[in-house]
């Protein structure tokens, strides 16, 4: 899906969504200010969540840092949004929607999906490559442990018993 993305704006949106896991209100709300880079080159996202009281730092990756900086114009003040539209200064969380669902159907998936399957797609694959469940908790902003094991997936033919030694 997101490779098959030529604009680079839409890219960018889909790789936040997945890469960072944030929140389709979040992504929309993501202000110039709020994006700093990392002595690795990777990027960190300030994200505000809720009713702006709590704020968490997402790490990305030196790739999405790179296409995040390139939608910055020289005329970009800080208290702007990162992803506008030609009609408005704050790209709408519709078109966020339509966007995912134009990637969708380059892609060939037949399966519905939405901004939210991407925040979902990141935990999963996050826990299954190894993360701990707390990071993963962290980097989603749920308040419980138990909200985020809901990504966690029993896989046909696993056992826990075989991490026993016995």
């Amino acid at each position: 899906m997101i490779h098959l993305t030529q604009n680079l704006r839409n890219r960018t949106v889909l790789k936040v969504l997945y890469s960072s896991g944030v929140r389709i209100s979040e992504l929309c709300k993501l202000k110039w200010k709020d994006i700093t880079a990392r002595e690795d080159g990777q990027g960190q996202l300030q994200i505000e969540q809720g009713k702006g009281d709590q704020l968490r730092v997402v790490v990305v990756s030196q790739s999405t840092y790179s296409d995040l900086i390139s939608l910055k114009r020289p005329t970009s003040y800080s208290h702007e949004f990162v992803f506008q539209s030609q009609m408005s200064d704050k790209l709408s969380e519709n078109r966020v929607r339509e966007i995912v669902t134009e990637a969708r159907l380059r892609a060939g998936i037949i399966r519905k999906v939405s901004p939210h399957w991407l925040r979902h797609c990141h935990a999963s694959h996050a826990l299954n490559h190894g993360a701990p469940i707390s990071l993963v908790q962290s980097t989603l902003g749920h308040s419980s442990v138990s909200t985020t094991g809901k990504y966690l997936h029993a896989r046909p033919g696993e056992s826990s018993g075989k991490y026993l030694g016995i």
